[in-house]
């Protein structure tokens, strides 16, 4: 008779030890901020949030880290082995992290950083400040809008251009519609994505709007020419400036006069007849998703975040010239308008932040 081998037992406690130990880091990591280990957490006042980098995190052509690092001196490094880098801070309390580009790097970056035991974001701010295609209609380039809604652009249908309907403005469909429409009212609620459409605090919003709105941007040679060319545009003529404006946020580098057209849209069809899209970005509701999620175990007050993007370039090309002719232009003046004025505008809430830390830890900044 053959018998099998039984399984050692001395293995089997040691899988169970393993499987212990290993829900003991998961809580230590979810935990919500009234944990035992609370009072050994480093106080984080205003969390940057960015999202690539051209080169070196210092030293070189910067991207959306860069600035952040050498001017406000965030010398201090973390170790950040589940994210894309590491962590930079301050003594005054100033955290910034690079998530990655697209939404899923975002999204990992972001549920990692909120459940890290070694901080404390109880009464933190985020700035998620990155750069942006921007809507000719209401943006120009070098211009900063504060978003008070952020819209899910991914979770759609899609018919290629060439085979939708004569009638059909373009090929994306809601996933509960029939064809292309931005009529609330052919949606069905119950089948609405949970993460499709974000509403960011509008007292916060407009408060950041108040204390930025009068800031010299400045302006150069290279955005000056290139915006001459959108004739019929007034907005995309000015210098730049900061505005209030929504984001849609999509993993697809999207470009031309019919998305764009599909953009504007589609913000409103989610966020709400006064949501007015302006920036196309990436990562954003990514960043939300994860941000919401860590909300749920109290590591964070979604109360307390603000999204600010810059136009490097505009979401579609001039009278005269086709979509494809304009996606391959560079970055006017480099990018580097919208990678300063990302600074500018934002540093200038984070420092009113930090230097009214004593009441804006347990007060919003803001009257209602």
């Amino acid at each position: 008779m053959k018998f099998k081998p039984m399984r050692p037992r001395r293995a089997y406690r040691l899988k169970l030890v393993s499987a212990a130990l290993a829900a003991l880091v998961f809580v230590a990591c979810t935990a919500p901020h009234e944990d035992p280990i609370a009072d050994e957490r480093i106080e984080v006042k205003v969390v940057v949030v960015t999202m690539f980098e051209r080169g070196a995190a210092r030293g070189d052509v910067p991207g959306e880290l860069q600035l952040w690092l050498e001017r406000l001196n965030l010398d201090t490094e973390f170790d950040f082995p589940m994210g894309e880098d590491v962590l930079y801070m301050n003594d005054d309390g100033v955290m910034a992290i690079m998530t990655g580009g697209g939404i899923p790097n975002a999204t990992a970056s972001m549920m990692a950083l909120g459940g890290d035991p070694r901080f404390d974001f109880t009464h933190s701010y985020w700035l998620i400040a990155g750069i942006a295609g921007g809507d000719p209609e209401d943006v120009s380039l070098g211009s900063a809008a504060w978003a008070r809604y952020v819209v899910d652009g991914d979770l759609a249908y899609e018919i290629d251009g060439r085979e939708i309907p004569d009638d059909w403005p373009y090929g994306i469909i809601p996933l509960d519609a029939k064809r292309p429409t931005k009529d609330p009212a052919e949606l069905n609620p119950e089948r609405r994505p949970s993460t499709i459409s974000f509403d960011l605090n509008p007292g916060l919003v407009e408060w950041a709007f108040s204390i930025t709105r009068e800031l010299d941007l400045g302006d150069g040679p290279g955005i000056a020419s290139y915006r001459q060319a959108y004739d019929g545009h007034p907005a995309a003529q000015r210098p730049p400036f900061v505005t209030i404006g929504d984001s849609l946020s999509a993993s697809t580098y999207w470009h031309g006069a019919l998305l764009n057209e599909w953009a504007n849209d589609w913000v409103p069809l989610y966020a709400g007849e006064d949501a007015n899209f302006m920036t196309s970005a990436m990562e954003d509701s990514g960043t939300l998703t994860a941000m919401y999620r860590l909300a749920r175990m109290q590591r964070l007050d979604t109360d307390r975040v603000l999204v600010l993007r810059t136009v490097s370039n505009y979401t579609m090309p001039p009278i005269g010239e086709s979509a494809v002719w304009s996606k391959a232009q560079p970055y006017p003046g480099d990018g580097m308008p919208s990678f300063e004025n990302a600074f500018i505008v934002g540093n200038t809430v984070v420092q009113a932040i930090v230097s009214d830390w004593t009441t804006y830890k347990h007060e919003l900044p803001y009257s209602d």
